[in-house]
């Protein structure tokens, strides 16, 4: 998969050559592009900080959890679904579906590859990837790796952190309180009282799972919201709404979708939902806001059993108290208040992403800075977003590849000066830098080998 060379430097870090892109992630992000980049025959590695792919569907996400999207809308580059899944896959099935995406394109990311730091060096005109292995902290230097090449694809996606807010009293509560990353039924909640602090998808869904296991949940809902039927009339919402943008203006689209929206789910601002002045198109487009896709959450609401409160105001033992002065007995509380991008913790000297951790050039311009920097999956349009970047990083980069071939004095088999392509910027810096001398997965003259 990647044309790679390793060297131990002066303090006993490892240097990795990587003859191709270094690749931040092994999401749907970085499987993509990988998948994309071996179509082209061009090599690259993929660094990943946890044990598996998509560690994030795997590890951080509920039991009860479907795509909010059509399938085909969520499929990755070069292959789809199984046609026998169902429109809305499981979040099994999805994990399923990316497993089979990676053994298919022969994809085996670097696991527990922990990326410390990311740096453009200029005097070589290379990246400098400084990873830190699992085994690091027991001591082992040769944990801490600095990988080096020309490119440098950011895949780490927008939801790589959670979101924990600050909640006054918080230490006082007693009770449990849990991020949703960490949440994953209902069962655990048995006639308990829950408070679920955030109403975007994940907040609905996790009360909507509370009321199915006999738990009484609380939603916070501080902010206006666009709550939309995930189906009108047996069509999908999302796929409506890509028709609408086709052919109609946005502010035409977003009233068409408001008045289905009241039309299937009647006045929602009755029950605590409060609509934004901008439509939810507008929204996504503008701010990155998903509009919430009911799935059956909102007649738990119209029967009463998710009670919407408002904001918290302070935490004290077992009560919540909020800004309308009510208290609240409460057992647990859930934080469903969302994730983040981690860009801007690791990577060093770019001002390609803004202080959030997102491209600052807005849709469809977010993909490519300079130097060689790729972004892949942060357009804030989901998996279909992150597919169409790592399909413009794989034929950008394929166009800039050109091989590099060594010519080698000595005989075949034996390792003797190596002669640079004057063609291939940047290596002849490299060797001089970081002493590399011994290359692999690089095209050598016919009859000469590298040892």
């Amino acid at each position: 998969m990647a044309g790679l060379t390793e060297q131990y430097d002066f303090l006993s870090r490892r240097c990795v050559w990587v003859n191709g892109p270094i690749i931040v992630g092994a999401g749907p992000s970085g499987l993509a592009v990988g998948a994309c980049l071996t179509e082209q025959d061009v090599p690259f590695v993929i660094l990943e900080r946890a044990d598996c792919i998509a560690s994030l569907w795997q590890k951080r996400t509920y039991d009860r959890l479907k795509l909010h999207l059509p399938k085909q809308f969520c499929q990755l580059p070069r292959l789809p679904f199984p046609e026998d899944y169902p429109e809305y896959p499981s979040r099994k099935q999805f994990i399923d579906y990316l497993e089979s995406y990676a053994k298919h394109f022969e994809l085996s990311p670097r696991f527990n590859q922990s990326v410390q730091s990311a740096k453009y060096d200029e005097t070589s005109g290379l990246w400098r990837v400084r990873a830190v292995g699992a085994c690091a902290e027991a001591g082992n230097v040769s944990a801490d790796v600095e990988y080096i090449g020309r490119w440098l694809v950011v895949a780490t996606g927008e939801n790589a952190e959670k979101v924990v807010p600050e909640l006054e009293g918080l230490e006082a509560f007693g009770g449990d309180v849990k991020h949703v990353c960490d949440y994953k039924s209902g069962e655990a909640y048995r006639r308990k009282h829950v408070l679920v602090v955030g109403c975007g998808n994940s907040g609905m869904e996790v009360s909507l799972d509370l009321c199915d296991h006999d738990a009484s949940p609380s939603m916070v809902i501080r902010d206006s919201v666009h709550v939309l039927p995930r189906e009108v009339l047996g069509k999908s919402t999302f796929e409506l709404a890509v028709l609408l943008m086709k052919w109609l203006p946005l502010w035409l689209a977003d009233k068409i979708l408001l008045v289905l929206a009241w039309l299937v789910l009647g006045n929602v601002e009755r029950f605590g939902l409060r609509r934004p002045s901008a439509g939810p198109l507008e929204l996504k487009n503008t701010q990155g806001k998903t509009p919430v896709l009911d799935i059956g959450a909102l007649g738990k609401i119209r029967s009463g059993d998710i009670n919407v409160v408002p904001g918290i105001k302070r935490l004290s033992p077992g009560k919540v108290e909020l800004v309308d002065g009510r208290l609240l007995d409460v057992d647990s509380i859930i934080l469903a208040t969302g994730y983040r991008s981690n860009v801007p913790q690791w990577l060093q000297g770019c001002d390609f992403f803004s202080k959030d951790g997102l491209p600052k050039s807005p849709f469809p311009n977010g993909w490519k800075g300079k130097s060689g920097l790729y972004a892949v999956g942060f357009t804030r349009r989901g998996l279909s977003g992150a597919s169409s970047d790592a399909e413009r990083t794989a034929t950008d980069i394929g166009r800039l590849q050109q091989p590099l071939h060594c010519f080698c004095h000595g005989t075949p088999g034996k390792a003797g000066k190596i002669l640079q392509d004057p063609q291939r910027i940047g290596v002849k810096s490299m060797l001089q830098l970081y002493s590399i001398n011994d290359i692999t997965g690089i095209k050598c003259k016919e009859g000469m080998t590298m040892q």
